[in-house]
């Protein structure tokens, strides 16, 4: 016999941005956020389930081999804050940390001497002068600037950035005009090849960026703050995979380290397709744990696969308990969890559970590899 359950009652998620403020709180204080049961509307903002579920749940204090951080920035901006940043990347096993400055002239010069009293544990990237590039004759004042920076201690060049409206670093509507297979970047990359330092390139945004924000956006909590749907004279997710691949084309001596899974983390296909083509890409992993999480087993493949071109990235600040989260996904096999302190989606993560031989190489010898050493 056939058994009637009685009508379920409808919560109703109502989408109401920015009437709540950012989620800045650690994880353990997001465990202590106590939902208002009295409502029947529920702001996006302030759906936070917790996992019922009985299962492992593992801390990782140090990372499991001594870790090469590919992704992150000049966050302290003076010498104490440097010093307790240093603190923490030996407590947690971080033995070098990549800075990408984006930065050149006065500027570059300042970080260099700041983080240059730390040079077991920081390594710089410059950024490209873009002064005059849309006047002729743009280039060679350029690359003198780029080979200056590099007699200066930089080691690569980034992070670039293009969300489909030109070179930048900060919203796509004050890009520059030019994208990476531009031919006015051509003697920029081309001097990067010949110096033997990586270029390290963000592309486009997640696709949840260009999705309709409505309520069939799977990542729309992250997404609403990052949209691009609404971005006029914009290129798309595949042409901008598209500029990517025509310098890789054009430049096959200089080597691009593509930051956050070049942005393809919601189909990895796309990025193994551009491994397969394109000898001279690597890729970062940083701040796209909350994207990727929660397809642990497709996850662990590609790793498995394309082992030797990925690296370590975090860019998600200086905080402990970030690299902690890091460590926890990429090497526990704990499952269905939530971190609202680090990652903003509402769906829960599962971690990767890489093997030994996978996590030395992305931790590690692949990041060597790309610097020289």
């Amino acid at each position: 016999m056939q058994t009637t359950y009685p009508p379920l009652k409808i919560l109703c998620i109502i989408l109401w941005i920015g009437c709540s403020p950012p989620l800045e709180n650690t994880a353990d204080q997001a465990e202590d956020l106590e939902p208002n049961h009295d409502v029947t509307t529920l702001p996006l903002n302030d759906f936070m389930p917790k996992s019922i579920y009985n299962v492992t749940k593992t801390r990782v204090a140090k990372a499991r081999y001594p870790a090469i951080d590919m992704h992150s920035h000049p966050y302290p901006k003076t010498d104490e804050d440097v010093k307790k940043w240093v603190e923490v990347l030996d407590a947690k096993g971080i033995d070098k940390t990549v800075l990408l400055t984006y930065s050149t002239g006065t500027r570059f010069d300042s970080l260099a001497e700041l983080y240059g009293a730390y040079p077991d544990h920081f390594i710089l990237f410059c950024g490209f002068d873009y002064t005059g590039y849309d006047q002729p004759g743009y280039g060679p004042a350029a690359v003198a600037e780029l080979e200056r920076c590099v007699r200066k201690g930089a080691l690569g060049v980034g992070e670039l950035g293009d969300k489909g409206k030109g070179l930048f670093y900060s919203r796509p509507t004050k890009g520059y005009g030019m994208h990476i297979d531009d031919p006015r970047m051509d003697p920029l990359i081309q001097r990067c090849g010949e110096l033997g330092i990586p270029i390290s390139i963000h592309v486009a945004e997640p696709k949840w960026m260009y999705e309709n924000m409505d309520a069939t956006n799977d990542g729309l909590m992250n997404a609403f703050k990052w949209r691009l749907d609404d971005e006029d004279d914009i290129l798309s997710h595949t042409e901008m995979l598209q500029t990517l691949s025509n310098a890789l084309e054009k430049h096959p001596q200089t080597t691009f380290i593509a930051c956050h899974y070049a942005n393809c983390s919601y189909d990895l296909d796309l990025l193994g397709g551009l491994f397969d083509r394109f000898s001279n890409l690597y890729a970062d992993i940083s701040a796209r744990y909350g994207e990727t999480a929660p397809i642990p087993r497709k996850v662990k493949a590609f790793y498995t696969k394309y082992q030797n071109r990925l690296v370590y990235g975090t860019d998600m600040g200086t905080d402990a308990g970030m690299y902690e989260a890091t460590f926890r996904i990429l090497e526990t096999a704990d499952e269905h969890f939530y971190d609202r302190g680090h990652f903003n989606y509402h769906w829960p993560l599962h971690s990767y559970d890489l093997p030994d031989d996978v996590l030395k190489k992305v931790y590690r010898s692949n990041a060597l590899g790309i610097l020289g050493e």
